[in-house]
């Protein structure tokens, strides 16, 4: 119910919350003369978040102090409408926002990447293995002046010693003997208008990086084989989980190509320390689901129990725990008993087992032992309940499908089944 005596704002100007999809008030709570302080602000149409802040168009002066913030706006709606328009299209960076949601460290890593993306800096990501380094890589790319260019990844770390000239440089035909006889583009070169990713930096071998300096500071690349070098436009995004500046001291990696490398620095902190992990369980298990097609729920045991797991392989961890969970369900609700186990070790309990009461059976039952812990567990409890599945089933809080699934699972089979074809 609205109190008629509540004394309400004038209606703004129609122009200006059509033109940014959102409220008045919205507007007016924006940083203001601080474009490098965002703030989220929610479309009002499509829901989508953008972050913005209010800047003062060039050439236009705000009227006095004493004049009220609605005639304010509409003066600057007047008479800058298609820069403001221009400003919020030209600083949209949907793929980046989607990498966070409301965790502080992410936040303000992305603020400065949406800074960093049309800029003809080298950017140096580093992070724990998982933390998503090649996505945020990926974010930068189609956020920035080259979005329309090639992406070209290349994990220094999976491409043999050997391989890995040819592979980065290219070669003519004839270069080296067992070559395409037709040659090949390096990657180097197919990356040309658009951005080189380079995996695993601390991993490239040290000749290669003398190499790989002359690319950044020349701007040109000779295959093997060449006499003259090909010129290439591209802007190189390096990753690595290692400390660079430890390999120089050790002399494994050269301090000049890691200024010129690190021309920005991102640091993406790991999963157990983002306060947003409700959001990227949502988000994941939302485009995961999405794929398999129904509709699929995460019941809120599951979910806790992901809130809570350290996820020593973090977002690549957490996503293949997602997978295996919808991969593996039975019906249309993922509960904690889904979960792989080191996800939910400490929420399902495991009946205590005592030594004396283990029957012959279960402390020698051959090759059709366990040999992880879960298996052997639930070998134990099903054979004090002499393989009464339905019992083991209530005991342990699951239905039977969930139940006779764990037992495929680790080659669990009756004894009066045993032996059969």
């Amino acid at each position: 119910m609205i109190d008629a005596h509540v004394q309400r704002t004038p209606p703004a100007p129609t122009q200006v919350t059509q033109l940014f999809e959102a409220e008045l008030d919205d507007l007016l709570a924006l940083p203001r003369c601080e474009p490098d302080q965002l703030r989220a602000l929610r479309l009002r149409a499509s829901g989508e978040i953008r972050f913005v802040a209010l800047v003062e168009p060039r050439g236009v002066r705000l009227r006095q102090r004493d004049a009220t913030a609605t005639d304010a706006v509409t003066d600057i709606a007047a008479d800058a409408a298609s820069e403001a328009h221009h400003r919020v299209a030209t600083t949209s960076t949907p793929a980046l926002d989607r990498l966070a949601g409301d965790d502080p460290a992410m936040q303000r890593l992305l603020s400065l990447a949406r800074r960093l993306c049309r800029q003809p800096l080298n950017v140096l990501i580093r992070g724990e293995t998982g933390t998503g380094k090649e996505l945020l890589a990926r974010a930068l790319h189609a956020s920035g002046d080259r979005a329309e260019g090639p992406f070209v990844a290349v994990n220094c770390a999976a491409i043999p010693e050997s391989l890995i000239e040819s592979e980065l440089f290219g070669y003519l035909p004839g270069a080296f003997t067992g070559g395409n006889p037709k040659g090949m583009r390096g990657l180097i070169a197919q990356a040309d208008g658009g951005t080189l990713f380079l995996d695993e930096i601390g991993d490239m071998p040290l000749a290669l990086q003398s190499r790989l300096l002359r690319v950044l500071a020349e701007q040109e690349v000779m295959p093997l084989g060449a006499e003259r070098p090909i010129k290439v436009a591209l802007r190189v995004v390096t990753a690595t989980h290692r400390d660079l500046a430890a390999l120089i001291v050790e002399g494994r990696f050269r301090e000049d190509l890691y200024y010129r490398l690190n021309g920005a620095e991102l640091v993406l902190p790991p999963l157990r320390e983002r306060a947003d992990r409700r959001y990227l369980i949502q988000r994941l298990f939302a485009a995961l689901a999405a794929e398999q097609g129904g509709a699929v729920q995460l019941r809120a045991d599951a979910l806790h129990a992901l809130l809570d797991a350290p996820w020593p392989g973090n977002v690549r961890q957490l996503k293949s725990a997602l997978a295996f969970a919808l991969a593996t369900r039975e019906g249309e609700t993922i509960t904690v008993h889904d979960l792989p186990e080191s996800c939910r070790a400490d929420r399902v309990a495991t009946p205590p087992i005592s030594p004396t009461s283990a029957s012959p059976a279960t402390t020698c039952v051959g090759d059709d032992t366990p040999a992880d812990p879960e298996g052997l567990a639930l070998a134990r409890t099903l054979d004090q309940a002499g393989w009464n599945v339905s019992q083991v089933a209530r005991q342990l809080g699951v239905s039977r499908p969930t139940l006779y699934r764990r037992m495929r699972r680790h080659g669990l089979v009756p004894p009066n089944r045993r032996g059969r074809s």
